[in-house]
């Protein structure tokens, strides 16, 4: 069996999260510092093991007293919890181009099951010689599930922030190198 790893190209990759705001408009962050990596069978993509991490530390919402705020406890906790993890289980083809990614997020310490979608942009091979692949993913995670519960009621008996944190990322991998396996 062949094993490729692929490395995460950060400046061609974003992670982004969306969240409600006093549920008539949506605010935007996203984290600066995260990596992944994918290992596959051949080229096949189906087979990916996937595990990725961001520095919580690095979020930015474009507004330095919101990302200070999300930073303490009342949200990500990154002096006690200074990443977020994921690990995926299964990748299922759902498309010519499209799968469903299950694995399981860590946050807060609190780990869940969740399914991204995913579409695969394509493969090619850069003018250096290299092989990348390209991938969008989107999901949605309930942020209480993980233990984050700050929220405030509104004078008119809203709530500030939505449950409900969509997810947006674009990921590029660079082919490292395939390695033969003993068969056990």
């Amino acid at each position: 069996m062949i094993t490729t790893k692929w490395s995460l190209d950060p400046t061609h990759s974003e992670v982004q999260f969306k969240v409600k705001h006093l549920m008539i408009s949506t605010v935007t962050g996203q984290f600066k510092k995260f990596e992944a990596s994918v290992e596959t069978e051949g080229n096949d993509f189906a087979t990916a093991k996937i595990n990725f991490s961001a520095d919580i530390d690095s979020i930015s919402t474009n507004n330095e007293q919101r990302d200070a705020h999300l930073k303490n406890a009342d949200f990500f906790n990154s002096e006690k919890y200074p990443k977020l993890t994921f690990e995926s289980e299964k990748l299922e083809k759902a498309g010519d181009d499209n799968y469903k990614l299950q694995g399981n997020l860590t946050m807060l310490g609190v780990t869940k099951p969740v399914t991204l979608n995913v579409e695969l942009g394509g493969i090619v091979n850069d003018p250096w010689g290299n092989t990348r692949a390209g991938f969008t993913i989107h999901g949605k995670i309930n942020r209480k599930e993980f233990g984050m519960l700050f929220n405030h009621v509104t004078e008119t008996g809203g709530l500030m922030l939505g449950e409900d944190i969509n997810i947006n990322a674009a990921a590029e991998f660079v082919k490292e190198k395939a390695e033969m396996l003993q068969a056990a």
